[in-house]
């Protein structure tokens, strides 16, 4: 019986070693048939090169893959990979919202979203196709954020403090801490601030603004007034507890002596409005107001100086428009419950919603139908981009009168 010899491909060619560039002519003719080839038909030519170059497998395989100069690489091929979900539109439109909303994040904005477009068509400051509107409306917060990574612009600055505690009066008016408030089932329990505008400079006379914050709703106003005189918080507080659509309850203040003082508390009780104040050195305890001190004030006017009745009446010109742009158009969150796990604590919140829907979404025991009716009209004649405008209008106007460009917050791009 006859014997069959079996060779290895290697052995059918010649193993006369090869020089540099005969090696580099052999991958570059190869290269192309290569990457064309299925896989057993790879198998082959790899063993030619190993035979021809005397490379191991895996260096052949890769000079082959880096032979081609780079534009004479084949492309990625067709149909591979998952296609775009949204379209540059849908994402042009995102950022025009994103804007207009001053930046929120993903989670804050992605509830409003529906609310927002339909207020911005029926203004005429926006119109989309179906399938654009489809893809806008269906983005998830965490693709919001992805998409607006590369637009976001962030504000470090910092600010002092320009109130003391004082002394008058703290045993008359009953302590409250940070938590005693926070399951507050009613409206119209406040908390507020005076917001310091020396520039820097803590002397002479200069402008304060009263922030006032109502703790379930969120609601805000605010009101600049020439100095911290008592008689000028009491004004503010006369002229703008109107403004919010339930009735006031509670005022919580910290322990500055323009809040604790007779003359306050004698407003109160005329009232019958609940009067309590914040531990001192605890500024945790009015948690709701100082967060609206920055993302409400602070950023809008920044930490330079205003004195004078001029610019303070340009300051509550801002403060008008801000406050239909904050309450309406200003989606937040609220904490809803803690956990701690070991060194770290876990916070849950709610889904976001403007100060409005929040009051829109009370029991008609707490708010009655006809200022629901009142608050609803108002909200649809107002239009987001105008308010938009008309505060880097009015924000131009006082950062234009600044000496120094270093106190004046980054402007915002023209919506």
């Amino acid at each position: 019986m006859a014997t069959r010899t079996v060779r290895h491909p290697v052995q059918e060619e010649s193993v006369m070693p090869l020089s540099l560039a005969e090696r580099q002519a052999v991958l570059r003719e190869l290269a192309g048939p290569y990457r064309r080839a299925r896989k057993h038909e790879r198998s082959q030519i790899l063993n030619h090169v190993q035979t021809l170059c005397g490379f191991n497998r895996a260096y052949a395989a890769r000079a082959l893959r880096t032979a081609l100069p780079q534009e004479r690489r084949p492309g990625p091929r067709s149909g591979r990979g998952r296609k775009p979900t949204y379209g540059l539109a849908a994402k042009a439109a995102l950022i025009r919202c994103w804007a207009i909303l001053n930046f929120p994040t993903g989670k804050r904005l992605q509830p409003f979203l529906p609310d927002l477009v339909a207020q911005l068509e029926r203004h005429g400051e926006l119109t989309l196709e179906p399938p654009v509107k489809h893809q806008l409306l269906a983005m998830s917060a965490a693709s919001i954020d992805r998409f607006l990574a590369a637009e976001r612009r962030r504000l470090e600055v910092k600010g002092r403090s320009g109130t003391k505690p004082g002394t008058l009066l703290k045993h008359q008016i009953p302590v409250r801490t940070w938590a005693e408030w926070d399951d507050a089932t009613q409206p119209g329990f406040l908390e507020i601030d005076l917001v310091s505008h020396d520039g820097g400079a803590a002397r002479g006379d200069f402008a304060w603004t009263l922030d006032m914050v109502d703790i379930l709703t969120g609601w805000t106003e605010t009101a600049a007034v020439p100095n911290k005189a008592r008689k000028w918080i009491l004004t503010a507080l006369d002229a703008h507890r109107g403004q919010f659509p339930f009735p006031i309850r509670g005022i919580d203040s910290d322990n500055g002596s323009e809040f604790i003082n007779h003359h306050l508390l004698t407003w109160c009780e005329d009232h019958h409005f609940t009067f309590t104040r914040s531990r001192a050195y605890h500024k945790n305890d009015g948690c709701y107001v100082e967060q609206k001190n920055w993302t409400v004030i602070r950023r809008y006017v920044g930490y330079v100086r205003y004195t004078g009745a001029e610019q303070v009446g340009w300051l509550n010109e801002l403060y008008a428009t801000l406050r239909l742009y904050t309450n309406f158009f200003q989606p937040l969150q609220k904490a809803v419950a803690k956990e701690r796990r070991g060194a770290r604590t876990y916070r849950r919140y709610d889904r976001a919603q403007t100060p409005y829907q929040r009051v829109m979404a009370l029991p008609d025991s707490m708010i009655s139908p006809d200022r629901k009716a009142a608050l609803q009209a108002q909200y649809e004649a107002l239009n987001p981009a105008a308010l938009r405008r008309d505060l880097l209008g009015l924000q131009n106007r006082l950062w234009d009168r600044v000496p120094t460009d270093e106190a004046v917050p980054q402007g915002a791009p023209v919506i």
